[in-house]
């Protein structure tokens, strides 16, 4: 799928770096610089790809997701936001509204480490058939070496949120994450705490977990890939580890039956402990990208 939006035809060359492109229904940002590859989908500020000079492809993205307006994209990095996880109230989607809304670009610099962009939703008629309140939201990417992740939300009102990571893996048998902490919750057996007792996480099936004290830095073990990822966590309260095991993985329409062995989610999160946003102080959400080699 990646492949494939980078041999989509320019709709608009933005500069030497920038292009858009449309990938059926979905505007493309696609980002071609010496230093770094990427693409964002301008419908929920979703990074979809991120690859720096002489690095594999760091994130992952489902080959079976569909680009069409409303429908949420499976893989790269999912803004979720104003709430994570199901809504409280029936009919509004899941993970909130921020991802699979357009939004719009409103800057974009670059020099000869990358380029930075910035993206914008601001509350509107579609988002108060969803949420009463008032908002102005930017994610910024800084891609190049690193990836750098900044959620900045305006307004008055709690939230909670995540950056729904998707890690490229070689093999989720053999990948190991550590960094996350002693205690969690659970939510494949019925959201009971519990304890992780060396601090590595392993995916021998599904695993839904919302690490409560997790440390400012998860590192990604991949042996397949002979490679490690450090996710960076900002403005945090929680980190949840995520990777749906081959039963759930055959059951959604959006990921190829075995997608499960080839990805795993560590997200930057505020789950348990809800974010306040006030008119005085906006609140954010970040993490920094970066490959380590083994």
């Amino acid at each position: 799928m990646i492949n494939k939006i980078f041999a989509l035809p320019v709709v608009e060359q933005i500069t030497s770096t920038l292009s858009l492109r449309k990938m059926d229904e979905l505007d493309l940002i696609v980002v071609d610089h010496p230093q770094v590859k990427a693409s964002v989908s301008l419908q929920g500020a979703h990074l979809l790809s991120w690859k720096p000079q002489g690095e594999e492809e760091v994130l992952w993205l489902s080959n079976n997701t569909p680009f069409k307006e409303g429908v949420a994209l499976r893989g790269g990095v999912p803004v979720c936001w104003p709430w994570f996880g199901p809504a409280k109230e029936q009919g509004l989607p899941a993970h909130g509204f921020a991802r699979n809304l357009p939004w719009t670009l409103q800057a974009h610099n670059e020099d000869d480490s990358g380029v930075v962009l910035t993206f914008e939703l601001q509350s509107s008629e579609a988002t108060r058939q969803y949420w009463p309140h008032d908002f102005t939201l930017l994610a910024r990417y800084r891609l190049g070496a690193t990836c750098e992740i900044e959620l900045e939300a305006h307004g008055e009102f709690e939230t909670t949120a995540a950056l729904h990571t998707y890690f490229n893996v070689g093999d989720i048998s053999k990948v190991k994450v550590s960094g996350l902490g002693d205690r969690f919750i659970d939510k494949v057996n019925d959201a009971k705490e519990d304890a992780l007792t060396d601090g590595v996480q392993t995916f021998p099936d599904r695993t839904d977990r919302v690490y409560l004290n997790p440390e400012a830095c998860s590192l990604i073990h991949d042996s397949a890939l002979n490679r490690a990822i450090e996710v960076i966590h900002q403005h945090h309260s929680n980190v949840v580890g995520w990777n749906p095991g081959p039963a759930l993985s055959v059951s959604m329409a959006d990921m190829p039956d075995d997608g499960y062995k080839t990805f795993v989610c560590v997200e930057t999160a505020c789950v348990t402990v809800p974010q306040k946003t006030t008119d005085e102080k906006p609140s954010r959400l970040a993490q920094t990208l970066r490959v380590v080699k083994r």
